[in-house]
């Protein structure tokens, strides 16, 4: 049976640079023998079902895929719906309770180790706030990302060589356990 998965692309359709229209990327990815494929709004999320690989063997194909295309290389992560569910369910913060913009998480493609982080005084930038999660990382911005002097200090230090990392807001981490879900 196959599994619904979320591929997140990173850094498309931003500042009019790296232009993926939906449609075309959806094209794509039924070209890749992907079943149900949509796509959540214009910043690079698609949900799609496969019986065949795992999630990095699926984010290569596309990424590759998209390479050729397009012309120009994108970094892709795929998770499936259990590991976007788990996300959700073990965020450390209250997101029933705040507005949507206040609440990110930052997608990894693989583990990334506290150390990383070590350097940051978290007291400074109270009442922002970080915790790590499964190959994730969840900030809380009471005032918004875009205002976010913690999220630029923890976007500094270069996560590790070929780990690739990108964001979504809250509204788009659920959305993506509904669009995966049966």
């Amino acid at each position: 049976m196959a599994k619904r998965y979320a591929a997140l692309l990173r850094g498309i359709n931003v500042g009019g640079g790296r232009r993926v229209p939906m449609a075309e990327l959806r094209t794509l990815m039924e070209g890749l023998g992907h079943d149900g494929v949509r796509t959540h709004l214009q910043s690079g999320q698609a949900v799609f079902a496969s019986d065949r690989g795992d999630e990095e063997s699926l984010a290569a194909g596309l990424s590759t895929a998209i390479e050729r295309h397009f012309g120009f290389a994108v970094d892709v992560i795929v998770r499936d719906h259990a590991y976007l569910k788990g996300i959700v369910e073990d965020c450390p913060y209250p997101a029933g309770e705040l507005e949507p913009r206040q609440l990110h998480v930052t997608y990894f493609s693989a583990a990334v180790t506290p150390d990383r982080f070590a350097g940051i005084d978290r007291a400074a930038h109270l009442p922002e706030e970080f915790s790590l999660g499964d190959r994730a990382l969840y900030l809380y911005a009471p005032n918004g990302l875009g205002r976010s002097q913690l999220a630029e200090k923890l976007s500094r230090p270069r996560v590790g060589k070929g780990v690739i990392a990108t964001t979504r807001n809250w509204n788009t981490v659920t959305k993506l356990v509904e669009l995966t879900g049966d």
